[in-house]
């Protein structure tokens, strides 16, 4: 299963915060997709991913100043 999470608009490190929420309520091998357009959060977000184990399985720009990353909860 896929879950979304819209954190356009928001500064860092509040995509960051969402998403270690948003990923304690996955099961594991679920994917949470984060979309976001702080550009802080294209270095903290990996980071945190591998520091907790989490694979990211796609992270591509999405737009001009955004970015979608897809992190898989093991």
């Amino acid at each position: 299963m896929q879950v979304k999470l819209e954190t356009d608009g928001q500064v860092c490190p509040f995509p960051l915060i969402e998403a270690k929420s948003a990923i304690d309520d996955l099961a594991i091998g679920d994917e949470l997709v984060i979309n976001f357009d702080c550009t802080q959060a294209t270095e903290a977000i990996p980071r945190w991913a591998a520091e907790s184990g989490y694979p990211v399985t796609n992270f591509a720009k999405a737009g001009d100043a955004s970015w979608t990353i897809t992190v898989q909860k093991q």
